[in-house]
């Protein structure tokens, strides 16, 4: 069950307020669903050992139900009605992965991976998942069909994220320990290629047509530009994975947030309280923009017009507007907010609060706060996954 909370006078007034905005205004700004149409967002509670489930169609609490230790990352499957949780487990023991049967939102599964996993890309028929294990300096190929971890590959000291290119042909791994990218080739399983010179390796961004991929350096004030390989029969000469070029952004980069036609990326400066706005294609690095006190998640609109940015020591998510080259705006949220989703329609933003443990709704058509619903504690990564039942 979720769990209750007491919200401050004021912010409670201000969310009744909303909400009842939210339910005269609903008919005329949201989708018609239909009866069968079902829609969940996933919330990891790092501190709770469990996973809030917010039902988008009726905007309110489904349940929350306990998966393994320590929940860090969650993933949709792009084939079955399926959710994965990534669990860290015990700085001595395994990590797992819990699957979700997202019909009756409940763990029908438990694979065992290895040591404090932070990171799960799933392939794009849904049969594979990859999982970086910072605890084991390993990469686990997990078949997501038969419940078993199928193949184990080295990488580097702890890493951290990873992202598997649209094309199926690069799997990229960040190594925050050792300060460099991995990049694995997923059919053969083998390690292709090893790029140092990244210090505190956080995150990759790979684009839509798979021929670069960016790394953000947290450790130190640039995001690595990488060429990934690419095979003479895609209609090119072939070449080799290889650096590019390091681009000059803010201090502590911890992440990258790609437009949707890949024109574009955003880097969350998490010590100089700004973003960093990249030209994919040419490796210009064009302005820096202050966004609020610690920057640390930025998810861009389906129409890249809009850069949402959560500030983590604030109560603010700002809103960047992109043609115009300036922050917008600001939308107040809960504590700490760290993580973002979009729903399926576009037309709700979902703040995950770290340190309030609530999930706020945002209406994107207003850019407004809608409500604030409850979750675990220090919940840290959302995900949401949209079907229909027969």
């Amino acid at each position: 069950m979720s769990k209750l909370r007491i919200l401050p006078v004021f912010a409670g007034l201000a969310t009744l307020a909303a909400l009842a905005t939210f339910t005269g205004c609903r008919r005329h700004d949201f989708p018609d669903f239909p009866a069968n149409y079902r829609e969940f967002a996933y919330v990891t509670n790092g501190a709770s050992d469990t996973v809030s489930i917010l039902d988008i169609v009726h905007v309110r609490v489904d349940r929350e139900i306990h998966v393994g230790q320590h929940p860090i990352a969650v993933a949709p499957s792009p084939a079955r009605n399926e959710v994965y949780v990534l669990n860290q487990g015990t700085a001595q023991g395994s990590g797992t992965v819990s699957v979700l049967n997202a019909e009756q939102n409940a763990v029908v599964a438990t694979i065992a991976v290895r040591r404090s996993p932070t990171s799960i890309e799933i392939d794009k028929d849904g049969d594979l998942a990859y999982v970086a294990n910072t605890g084991s300096n390993s990469v686990s190929i997990v078949d997501l069909k038969n419940r078993s971890e199928v193949g184990v590959i080295g990488v580097g000291e702890a890493p951290y994220a990873l992202r598997l290119s649209p094309d199926g042909k690069s799997l990229v791994v960040a190594n925050r320990g050792a300060g460099s990218v991995s990049i694995i080739d997923p059919r053969s399983r083998q390690l292709r290629k090893v790029i140092s010179g990244c210090p505190g390796a956080a995150d990759i961004a790979i684009l839509p047509d798979s021929s670069k991929a960016f790394a953000a350096c947290s450790a130190g004030h640039q995001v690595m530009a990488i060429l990934l390989a690419r095979s003479a029969d895609s209609g090119a000469l072939a070449r080799e994975d290889a650096l590019e070029a390091m681009l000059q952004v803010g201090q502590a980069p911890v992440h990258l947030a790609l437009k949707p036609d890949g024109g574009e990326l955003f880097v969350s400066n998490s010590l100089s309280d700004s973003i960093s706005e990249v030209i994919t294609g040419t490796d210009d690095v064009i302005g820096a923009y202050l966004m609020g006190p610690d920057p640390v998640r930025g998810l861009v609109s389906a129409d890249n017009s809009l850069v949402y940015e959560c500030n983590f020591r604030s109560q603010e998510v700002a809103v960047y507007a992109i043609d115009d080259g300036k922050r917008a705006l600001s939308i107040h949220v809960g504590d700490g907010p760290a993580a973002l989703a979009f729903s399926a329609e576009g037309h709700l933003l979902l703040a995950v609060d770290g340190r309030s443990g609530d999930v706020a709704i945002v209406r994107t058509s207003t850019r407004s706060l809608v409500t604030l619903l409850p979750s675990g504690r220090e919940p840290n990564a959302i995900t949401i996954k949209s079907f229909k039942v027969s």
